[in-house]
């Protein structure tokens, strides 16, 4: 089967809830849009509440708070949200990658630090963090496991590696500057590799039900893995696969039965969140965002701005003002798009009120910098 480059962008909406907003509780979106990057903790709420059809962002403090929804690096070594219930697979299936990366970091070893070492102090540490510990509680017990001071690098290595998760500490989006951690319920293996390799054929496959059709390069970007480790689990799920040919005569990947839309589906505007999963899960980016704009939106160090999708692509960036969104168009939009974009303003910005009005403030410095911008609008919101 040939599938289009519309139509793979049909898909990748359909199944994170951007075609139609959902009418789902907060953890059936979390199960069905697979993960949710979570380094500013404003952006899985705003994520959310562009996908789930009268989102009460007070039911996601509560599952925060419950912790059937967990913050902890994982994909791409990064802070992300996911399903309790997929949190071990998750976690299991990206241990060779966090392992090497956190604990080989030339800064660890640097500081006189080894996988070795982490190994024997991890089982104190986490012991010590069965109920919620600051971030100083929990390098004092490091340093007191070492016997010594310890470098802040090590802690953060450590604490990217280990199976914690991040406890909530208060409003207005459940984390803040002063973090919390815990011990995650349910550990992973890390030492089994049937166990390593089960995870990650698990992460394949549930990144396929809300990221597919996707080639082997998407999966590697999206976990931040080794191909070899993705086609050894693509090759355990052979014969339960659907394969396909996308633009280019890609090889694609996707689970049977999975929606994909015809690319002719109407996509109505959004407002996307900063570092939106969509917009990253990818290694053809091109798949929501246009190359002639992928630079303006995916900053030099690593910044993903807040973006305007019409027509399902990224056509243009947003920010939070006073008193209002303002929404800059990286090409001429018709009159009836710039009014669809104003009544999700208008939306966004009732919702943004009651938590943090300027949620993204501190990023103003890109606009300043300048932006490849053909118009811009300012919605007021109050």
């Amino acid at each position: 089967m040939v599938i289009t480059a519309r139509s793979l962008n049909r898909s990748t909406l359909a199944r994170q809830l951007l075609l139609e907003r959902a009418p789902v509780d907060v953890e059936e979106a979390l199960r069905r849009i697979v993960a949710l990057q979570a380094q500013l903790p404003g952006s899985p709420y705003v994520a959310l509440w562009n996908r789930v059809d009268g989102f009460e962002p007070g039911l996601f403090d509560g599952a925060l708070a419950d912790f059937r929804a967990v913050r902890s690096t994982l994909m791409r070594l990064t802070l992300h949200m996911v399903h309790v219930e997929d949190y071990r697979a998750f976690r299991e299936g990206m241990e060779p990658t966090l392992r090497g990366s956190r604990l080989g970091d030339h800064r660890y070893r640097a500081a006189g630090f080894t996988p070795a070492d982490a190994d024997a102090l991890l089982p104190g540490l986490l012991g010590y963090a069965e109920h919620a510990r600051s971030g100083a509680e929990m390098t004092s017990r490091l340093e007191e496991g070492r016997g010594g001071p310890v470098e802040s690098v090590v802690w953060r290595m450590i604490r990217q590696y280990a199976p914690l998760w991040h406890a909530p500490t208060g409003p207005p989006w459940s984390f803040g500057t002063a973090q919390s951690f815990v011990t995650a319920a349910e550990l992973p293996e890390h030492t089994d590799p049937d166990a390593v390799a089960a995870g990650l054929v698990v992460l394949v496959r549930r990144y396929l039900e809300g990221f597919g059709p996707a080639s082997v390069a998407d999966i590697a970007q999206f976990s931040m893995t080794q191909r070899v480790r993705v086609r050894g689990a693509l090759a355990a799920l052979d014969g339960r696969l659907d394969v396909l040919e996308g633009p280019g005569g890609t090889i694609l990947y996707d689970v049977p039965g999975a929606v994909r839309p015809d690319g002719d589906v109407p996509a109505p505007p959004r407002l996307m969140a900063m570092w939106d999963s969509v917009l990253l899960a990818y290694a053809d980016r091109g798949r929501v965002i246009p190359p002639e704009y992928r630079k303006a939106v995916i900053r030099v160090n690593g910044d993903v701005l807040p973006t305007l999708l019409v027509d399902g692509y990224v056509a243009g960036v947003w920010r939070p003002v006073d008193g209002g969104i303002e929404a800059s168009a990286f090409r001429p939009l018709p009159a009836d798009v710039w009014a669809e974009l104003a009544s999700e303003a208008e939306a966004l910005g009732g919702f943004l009120a009651g938590r943090d009005p300027r949620v993204y403030r501190r990023f103003d410095h890109w606009w300043v910098k300048g932006l490849p911008v053909v118009e811009t609008k300012v919605f007021r919101t109050r």
